[in-house]
């Protein structure tokens, strides 16, 4: 058994320790916005909080999260309205949205760290985040606006 602190809240899981988190939090906890995009940590669509670090979950085994927060894109607000959140819808970011979760994950570990990011700043975050849509200019608007007090 392996006890997860996910989203503030205290989880077991039955998991090899080598499982990748992706297939524990949607698979076993049930925690669907976190998503599979390539498996290879290449595209960021996986991208969730390890003690407030983004990483790829498609690559991390379970046993790396152990004694750690886990924060997925359903535990940003419980009522969604993280300034990115609100930044993302009132800026209509999203097009096709499979990456998104991922983008404002990256998004999220940026501001916690550098609350007012240039843009030079921004596109290195979110740099190993891909956008089919190529909605990156509103992206990075977003992160502006949530980054405004």
């Amino acid at each position: 058994m392996i006890v997860l602190q996910i989203n503030g809240t205290r989880r077991e899981v039955e998991a090899d320790p080598d499982m990748p988190m992706l297939w524990v939090i949607r698979d076993l906890l049930g925690l669907t916005g976190t998503k599979y995009g390539c498996g290879e940590a290449l595209c960021g669509a996986c991208t969730i909080h390890l003690d407030g670090e983004p990483v790829r979950a498609c690559v991390t085994p379970i046993r790396r999260a152990q004694g750690k927060a886990i924060t997925t894109i359903e535990g940003l607000s419980a009522t969604g309205d993280h300034p990115l959140q609100k930044a993302w819808v009132e800026l209509g970011v999203p097009q096709c949205g499979f990456c998104q979760a991922g983008q404002i994950m990256s998004a999220a570990a940026l501001l916690a760290t550098n609350p007012a990011p240039s843009d030079d700043d921004i596109d290195r975050a979110l740099a190993g985040n891909l956008c089919r849509c190529g909605t990156y200019v509103r992206i990075r608007a977003a992160v502006k606006k949530a980054a405004k007090p």
